[in-house]
């Protein structure tokens, strides 16, 4: 009889892990999620357990408190089969450039804390021998923009992490798989005008990492992949060029 799978989601309440947890609950997985404020998550719990029919078990977690990590990891019942991290803060870029704390809790959230969550359960792993991890970045980190660069240097950050942790782990049998959503519907998107061509949904990006995991093919995978051309060009452009644009 084989064993049950076990999948810890990293942000149980944005759209991208609802979906994400509904996903691998449909696929008969035992689920482990996790939330700044647990009470907050409950509502989104439920709506997993009722679509799905999964074990659900909500732990709380803060993603910048870098001290309870060890703690965190050690509490849980089992070391799981799979970790995917969606937790990300996308800020306000003009406060970030005034506002120290604020631009420290964009770059913390999206970087120093998934990245450093992620290396401890790969060390886990890497003991165990074998375990998928999936970091949630984003093309915002593929060329710094004034729009949006202090949580594209995050992200950037991130991706750069996910890309070395990648690469030292190539020879085991720990997969580290880089998703880049692109735009996506989402709360935290939802006052800002998408190209619908550009644009995701929650469970497009959801299935996107479900089959990385299941299929084991790819490491860096654009969820629409016309956002790996368009990157493609954008980092292309000569500094001297790219500096006067307005993006």
């Amino acid at each position: 009889m084989q064993t049950q799978k076990t999948m810890l989601l990293l942000g149980c309440t944005s759209d991208i892990g609802l979906a994400t947890a509904i996903a691998y609950g449909n696929a008969g997985y035992r689920l482990i999620v996790t939330a700044r404020d647990p009470v907050s998550a409950e509502r989104n719990v439920r709506d997993i357990t009722t679509r799905t029919g999964a074990e659900v078990e909500l732990r709380a977690l803060d993603i910048l408190r870098i001290d309870h990590f060890e703690s965190f990891v050690d509490g849980l019942p089992i070391l799981p089969d799979t970790v995917v991290c969606v937790i990300g803060e996308l800020g306000d870029q003009r406060r970030a450039q005034r506002d120290l704390d604020h631009a420290s809790t964009v770059m913390r959230t999206n970087f120093e804390g998934p990245a450093l969550l992620l290396g401890l359960f790969a060390e886990r792993m890497s003991e165990r021998g074998w375990g998928t991890l999936v970091g949630v970045s984003s093309v915002a980190g593929d060329r710094g923009r004034a729009s949006n660069y202090a949580y594209g240097a995050a992200k950037a950050g991130f991706t750069a992490f996910l890309s070395g942790l990648r690469n030292r782990l190539a020879a085991s049998r720990v997969r580290v798989v880089t998703i880049k959503p692109g735009y996506v519907h989402t709360r935290m998107t939802q006052n800002m005008k998408l190209p619908s061509a550009l644009t995701a949904e929650p469970d497009e990006v959801a299935r996107a990492v479900y089959r990385a995991t299941e299929t084991g093919r790819g490491d860096v995978l654009y969820v629409r992949p016309i956002w790996r051309i368009i990157m493609a060009v954008i980092r292309a452009i000569p500094e001297r060029l790219f500096k006067k644009l307005r993006l």
